[in-house]
């Protein structure tokens, strides 16, 4: 049948019992299968790991921006990794280390989920932190402006004509 229609017989489920085929043009069936492949890869999310550096000695200042930079990353639908190194004799105090890095996990809170507790590697001390689900589908709002209502807003030095 397909030698008639100068068509093509494609196999199209050969893991099926009976494999499926069907009669058509190989290069369109190729084509059509390429574009859904790009079309699945382009609505895939990447996720990438953003990481968030500390010290032992960390100030209350730079502890607060490095948890708000985590907070935003998260909010990105990021990945944050959260690293303490510990330099020369601060491997004596491993139990600092794990206060400050514990504290960023529970100031997070709802922010973000945490994938991977807190475990030293050599000198560091890292933590994996994933987007908590409902932060990723929080859909964000845009706020009307003025001139996007069609409408101009009152100049006050003009008095109002009645």
């Amino acid at each position: 049948m397909a030698r008639e229609r100068s068509l093509d017989l494609v196999e199209i489920s050969p893991n099926a019992v009976p494999p499926v085929c069907k009669i058509q043009d190989y290069g369109k069936y190729l084509y059509e299968k390429d574009k859904s492949e790009r079309a699945a890869r382009k609505k895939q999310k990447i996720i990438t790991i953003k990481e968030v550096k500390f010290s032992v000695t960390v100030d209350e200042h730079d502890y607060q921006t490095k948890k708000n930079q985590a907070v935003r990353f998260l909010g990105d639908g990021d990945k944050v990794k959260a690293s303490l190194r510990f330099k020369g004799r601060q491997m004596a105090h491993r139990d600092l280390g794990y206060k400050i890095i514990n504290r960023l996990i529970l100031d997070i809170g709802d922010a973000g989920l945490v994938e991977f507790m807190p475990r030293m590697e050599g000198t560091t001390l890292h933590a994996i932190l994933a987007p908590s689900k409902k932060s990723e589908a929080a859909p964000k709002k845009a706020d009307p402006t003025p001139s996007a209502t069609g409408t101009k807003p009152a100049d006050p030095a003009t008095p109002a004509t009645v």
